[in-house]
């Protein structure tokens, strides 16, 4: 129990950590290798809940193929030395006010809802609960119009970067000698 307790609050703090890390490191690669470690010690926490699904799910899906496909995105478009920076205009003003205030209402929520589920036993759950056959069935019924929205953005993503890429390299100028691809 002991153990229990010391993996989760290191996969929580790591958790933290990654998640600000994507938030705060200015070279786009770090923050996407931030984001993976965001997931991985998320997937830790999942397998503390019992979850192993969920958190295998969450390995070899998110912090596997979909991290690799920014990491490669993110190669591609560069930018890597460029600092981002913030605009001077009015939402950088008022930007870290509506996060101090977003901060301080999830706080209020957490910490109501975690004192009203002080003593109790957690929610009842039926036999399989969780299990791939369930999840499954949910994705292709109840969740199937998400969960193809959820593919058709990555989709999109990853053809906007590479449009983007190719406007910022200036690639959209370049002629074609033979029509095989090579370079003028």
């Amino acid at each position: 129990m002991l153990l229990e307790q010391i993996v989760f609050f290191a996969a929580a703090l790591l958790a933290l950590a990654g998640a600000l890390g994507v938030v705060v490191l200015q070279n786009p690669f770090y923050s996407v290798l931030s984001l993976v470690a965001h997931l991985v010690a998320l997937a830790v926490v999942f397998l503390l809940l019992n979850a192993e699904f969920v958190a295998a799910a969450q390995v070899v899906v998110y912090a596997g193929a979909v991290m690799v496909m920014y990491v490669f995105v993110t190669a591609y478009v560069g930018g890597s030395d460029e600092p981002l920076r913030a605009e001077a205009g009015l939402i950088a003003q008022v930007g870290p006010l509506f996060a101090i205030a977003l901060g301080i209402e999830l706080t209020i929520a957490i910490v109501a809802s975690g004192l009203q589920a002080l003593d109790t036993r957690g929610a009842a759950l039926a036999a399989g609960f969780g299990s791939p056959g369930q999840i499954g069935e949910l994705l292709l019924s109840k969740f199937l119009i998400p969960f193809e929205a959820a593919s058709f953005l990555l989709l999109v993503t990853a053809v906007g970067a590479l449009v983007l890429a190719r406007r910022r390299r200036g690639l959209e100028d370049i002629e074609l000698e033979d029509g095989a691809g090579r370079a003028a």
